[in-house]
């Protein structure tokens, strides 16, 4: 299985929304919150980003943050957004992170299929890049294909449409 990364990607910050500092973020954290006044965050560079304000604009958040208190400050924190991975949230029971399914045996109906070589993430849904014995395939991580997970024994078990692995 993959090392734990020492932070995990939050969200991604776009343009500044008018003069006093906010800027669009697409949350991609599932933590309700992430985003909280107060809250830690960390830019692509590892400097800190404190939450004043955050309020919902459709599928993003207009967030305000300590560190830029005008349009310029807002501007130039443009980038992905990280959290400390030991401040991410517990997992419930049947949660995982996606970079522990890195390193699993991936198993099928006929048996051993191959290992987890990456999470790639996707518009609809991540995909496993598995390397199998005739070379890398790709599985769309959705329950109808997906049957279990056990990252504690590295194992996932799927059931894949016929000619997926083709």
């Amino acid at each position: 299985m993959a090392e734990t990364p020492d932070r995990l990607l939050a969200g991604e910050v776009g343009k500044p929304h008018g003069l006093a500092g906010e800027v669009y973020v697409v949350p991609i954290s599932d933590d309700p919150r992430r985003f909280e006044p107060g809250s830690k965050l960390q830019r692509e560079d590892g400097s800190p980003l404190t939450v004043v304000s955050t309020r919902a604009q459709g599928s993003r958040l207009l967030v305000t943050f300590a560190e830029a208190s005008d349009r310029d400050g807002a501007a130039s924190i443009k980038g992905r957004l990280y959290v400390l991975s030991d401040d991410a949230r517990s997992l419930e029971e049947g949660e995982f992170w996606l970079h522990d399914l890195v390193g699993c045996m991936v198993e099928g109906g006929d048996g051993a299929i191959g290992r987890v070589e990456e999470v790639v993430p996707g518009a609809a849904q991540d995909l496993l890049r598995i390397d199998t014995p005739a070379g890398e395939r790709y599985v769309p991580f959705v329950e109808s294909i997906i049957v279990s997970v056990d990252v504690e024994a590295a194992r996932i078990v799927i059931d894949p449409p016929e000619g997926l692995l083709e």
